[in-house]
């Protein structure tokens, strides 16, 4: 991306729906080198045609589509049962269903209202000997009113608050892309934490073997053979202990973290599969930056832009006269079955105008705000698209640089474990200027390249999960047109 300055930004302090559209274009699209905002002000966009990163080397729908890129059904499985039992997406689904339900309110601004009510009375007059008297009176009444909304103001507050909608939809689809990347990301995570728990009972079943290997010939008095040879030994086995029981917590650890977003009760008690999922494709060479707009967040972050825009005008159209309409119908009688007679209806019509002369200016401060803030969302949406942006291009270099680490380290495990070989046998059979400083040496190079090793696999899936994240979805799923 090249250099955006804040003022590339502006757009007129009344922003349609046109400048929206054109603004939306410009972060997303990666045809055109300019889009006109209005007739006088331009944003430059430098989106680039394809990730430089990886030319070295659908619409806004949420799919877990990419999974298979990573060939582990057991995954899979895990991913879509957390996204049908994580009580916080599910609580994100029920309040998108409150959301919802509360864009009937503005909707219903724009309607005529009618209400209606009914009484009965009913009294006694007279005491002791004067003459008693009962009076009934019954009673219908109904109001209506209407505001037309002649400007649009009401329009346009009914189109924010859709817009409003619209954007929770598209959070909802964040936090559930968001969600099965974490879940992808917390099985990986688990078994890595398996195998190294499983190399830390080989390290420490090596260094018990060595010990006493070492403390038999101290006994037996082979030559080269000494006490500090027994202590250094006993040390790296108690080390390699500690290191176990570490592991085994890290293991416990990563297993509740997976079973918390999983909706189950965190027990660390699941299982999975001993070996990590494996990576099959390589990330497509030219990659269209046009995918980037499937994103979740800049959906959400354009059609807020698009919200504050039809708010600030209805701020702006506060400040013009408004019009209402009401009338009333009632009846009040003493018989039940004529407050149903037209004959007895008394109606009434009213219209008025009503225009604000002066509230020290709180008005036209509330419309500047919202134009304000207006211009706040468009910086935010600006934000939203360079941090995707560097976000894929971040894991493409990633995605090289740690497939070359790897490539390296499986020749640096398998020249450790010979050199580990090699100081064992040459300790054991007394071989000249052999010791036991050579063999820990060897040991620790070998358990450190393999627990590395581990590490960079799990490191190679981590970056391709947020690649995925980061692209919205998978490499073949373009947006809707």
């Amino acid at each position: 991306m090249g250099e955006i300055h804040p003022m590339d930004w502006q757009v007129p302090r009344k922003c349609t729906l046109l400048s929206i559209l054109s603004l939306s274009t410009l972060i997303l699209s990666n045809c055109a080198d300019y889009v006109q905002t209005n007739s006088t002000t331009k944003v430059k966009s430098n989106a680039p045609a394809s990730w430089k990163a990886a030319s070295k080397g659908q619409h806004a729908q949420i799919s877990t589509s990419w999974l298979s890129e990573f060939s582990s059904p057991a995954m899979t499985s895990l991913v879509n049962e957390a996204v049908s039992n994580n009580p916080n997406l599910n609580a994100v689904a029920a309040r998108l269903r409150v959301t919802r339900l509360n864009t009937i309110g503005t909707t219903a601004n724009r309607l005529p209202s009618l209400s209606g009510s009914t009484s009965s009375s009913r009294s006694r007059n007279g005491n002791g000997s004067a003459t008693r008297t009962i009076n009934e009176s019954f009673g219908l009444s109904l109001s209506a009113s209407w505001e037309p909304d002649i400007w649009g103001q009401l329009k346009d507050l009914d189109d924010a608050s859709v817009s409003n909608y619209q954007a929770s939809i598209a959070d909802f689809r964040s936090a559930r892309l968001s969600l099965a990347a974490n879940t992808a990301s917390a099985y990986c995570n688990l078994v890595t934490a398996g195998q190294q728990l499983e190399l830390a009972i080989q390290t420490l079943g090596s260094f018990r073997k060595n010990k006493d290997i070492i403390e038999r010939n101290y006994k037996a008095g082979v030559p080269g053979t000494r006490a500090i040879d027994v202590q250094l030994s006993r040390t790296n086995v108690a080390s390699a202990e500690r290191d176990l029981e570490n592991s085994r917590l890290q293991r416990d650890d990563a297993a509740r973290a997976l079973e918390v977003l999983l909706g189950r009760y965190p027990s660390s008690e699941i299982q999975t599969l001993r070996e990590l999922p494996e990576l099959k494709k390589s990330i497509p060479v030219g990659l269209p930056s046009e995918l980037v707009s499937r994103r979740p967040d800049l959906i959400a972050a354009q059609l807020d832009v698009y919200s504050s825009a039809k708010q600030a005008d209805a701020a702006q159209k506060n400040l013009l006269p408004s019009f209402n309409f009401s009338s009333s119908a009632s009846t009040n009688d003493d018989t039940p079955r004529n407050i149903f007679d037209p004959s007895f209806i008394a109606a009434n019509i009213a219209a008025s105008l009503t225009q604000t002369i002066y509230n020290g200016g709180a008005l036209r401060a509330s419309a500047k705000a919202a134009l304000e803030n207006n211009q706040a969302t468009i910086y935010d949406l600006s934000t939203t698209a360079i941090n995707a942006f560097r976000e894929v291009e971040d894991a493409i270099d990633r995605d090289a640089s740690l497939m070359e680490q790897e490539s390296l380290l499986i020749i640096e495990v398998k020249q450790s474990t010979l050199a580990e070989k090699s100081a064992e046998l040459d300790y054991s059979e007394g071989a000249e200027n052999s010791g036991i400083i050579e063999i820990l040496e060897s040991q620790r190079r070998a358990n450190d390249a393999r627990a590395t090793l581990i590490n960079i696999r799990n490191n190679r899936l981590q970056n391709r999960i947020d690649l995925h994240l980061a692209l919205g979805g998978d490499y073949r799923t373009y947006p809707s047109k």
